[in-house]
């Protein structure tokens, strides 16, 4: 496999401030790569250096073979880029956002007519082409602007926590046609709030049946990396929780305490060994359990 996107000793700093600390991985071509951390972890900036918004301090990184520093352009011709904010303008119509998307990356108007009832269909959105930005749910929206930034047929898509704020069915039917593209080859790096999003796109098989992954960050570092089952292999695939009650004032309260196994069997192997079971339960492990257990916080 080629490598799409490459990070190598990446900084930024902001004043005196380093945001991103000595940064390093590749994303494969074909790969669906999700990239988690805490709040302040140094994701968002490095999604804005990926996509050429901010530039980095020191280090070197390259998208579709092009640097983002002295190839912007080569670099802004390669990719997508669905952002968390709703970026389309509701005062132009579906397809009017289309149009306007598509000149902007100079495609002739054949092609770009072409594209646009392309991305509309396969986006589900057809139907509301003449019908203004501003009139769409939050779901059709985000599926707008992932039609728009497909239309130029970019080699990579970034998705900045594209489903944050939507029901859980709008959410399932847009991760229906993330895996899809995925599967049709589409390079992608996706940042999000939730762990069974995670699990669900990056849990599986890319294109050539080659394992996606996830990378974990941290103070501006990578403190993980790996696919979900490397990370499940390496912390533990079952759990012991035990729940402590106690009070706090005039309220009770309770604290959870995990503890890792290889496997689930040997999680329930020592449950059996237990005298007193209170409170305690085996189950297997997953992404968020790895996630606590190395950040010490929650995703959100």
């Amino acid at each position: 496999m080629t490598v799409a996107v490459s990070l190598q000793n990446v900084h930024k700093v902001y004043g005196t401030v380093p945001v991103v600390n000595g940064l390093s991985f590749e994303i494969q071509t074909g790969e669906m790569f999700g990239l988690l951390g805490p709040n302040g972890a140094g994701k968002s900036t490095t999604i804005r250096m990926l996509t050429t918004l901010t530039k980095p301090s020191d280090g070197v990184i390259q998208v579709a073979g092009f640097d983002v520093m002295r190839q912007r352009s080569r670099v802004k011709q390669r990719i997508g880029v669905v952002l968390q904010a709703v970026s389309i303008d509701s005062d132009l119509t579906v397809w009017e956002n289309m149009e306007y998307h598509g000149r902007l990356h100079h495609l002739p108007k054949a092609r770009r007519q072409n594209e646009i009832d392309r991305w509309l269909t396969y986006v589900e959105l057809s139907d509301r082409r003449d019908a203004p930005a501003k009139t769409l749910s939050g779901g059709m929206k985000r599926r707008l602007q992932i039609a728009r930034a497909l239309l130029h047929q970019p080699d990579i898509l970034f998705l900045d926590e594209p489903t944050v704020g939507l029901d859980p069915q709008t959410r399932r039917r847009l991760w229906e046609i993330l895996r899809d593209l995925n599967k049709q080859g589409m390079t992608m790096l996706l940042t999000t709030h939730y762990m069974d999003e995670v699990e669900y796109l990056c849990g599986s098989f890319g294109v050539a049946q080659s394992a996606n992954r996830i990378g974990i960050m941290d103070g501006g570092k990578l403190i993980a990396l790996g696919t979900l089952q490397d990370l499940r292999q390496k912390h533990g695939e079952g759990l012991v929780v035990k729940q402590y009650s106690s009070s706090s004032g005039n309220a009770p309260s309770d604290r959870w305490d995990y503890q890792f196994f290889p496997t689930l069997d040997a999680a329930n192997a020592y449950l059996d060994q237990q005298p007193d079971k209170t409170g305690m339960m085996t189950r297997p492990s997953n992404l968020e359990d790895i996630f606590v257990e190395l950040t010490g916080r929650n995703l959100d």
